[in-house]
């Protein structure tokens, strides 16, 4: 399961960075959000997307290197909920439904995570999941 939903927050988060990279000049008219931020944040997630899916076909997951997957998500999700609430980039109500349907996203890749690895490094115990063992 731990390495389902990392190759899923993988796929799903290469999925935005193109998109942001992409459409950044067309999708910052709709959301509200400047075209140098979306392409900043689309590079950002191309290669949070690279390392996160490297992780996840590794032999072994080090627990340090899940453990910090899982609390950028968290931060990824606040630092979300913090941009809306503040109003750093006055988005559009359109920008506002996907950084808030984003944050909400995030945050449960990070919660299904945790639990998935809460489950995998318990039955493992030796600080890093490898292919070689089942996981839940």
């Amino acid at each position: 399961m731990l390495r389902f939903t990392l190759k899923a927050d993988a796929a799903v988060t290469g999925a935005n960075a193109v998109a942001y990279l992409a459409g950044a000049p067309i999708l910052s008219d709709w959301l509200g959000i400047p075209t140098g931020v979306l392409f900043a944040v689309g590079a950002f997630l191309a290669v949070y997307a690279a390392l996160v899916y490297r992780l996840a076909t590794r032999p072994a997951m080090p627990k340090a290197a899940v453990t910090a997957v899982i609390a950028a998500n968290a931060l990824w999700a606040v630092d979300s909920l913090l941009a809306l609430a503040l109003d750093w980039f006055s988005p559009t109500l359109a920008g506002q439904i996907a950084i808030a349907v984003q944050a909400v996203g995030v945050a449960a890749f990070a919660l299904v995570q945790a639990a998935a690895m809460a489950s995998a490094f318990s039955s493992a115990r030796t600080g890093s999941v490898s292919t070689s063992k089942r996981i839940a």
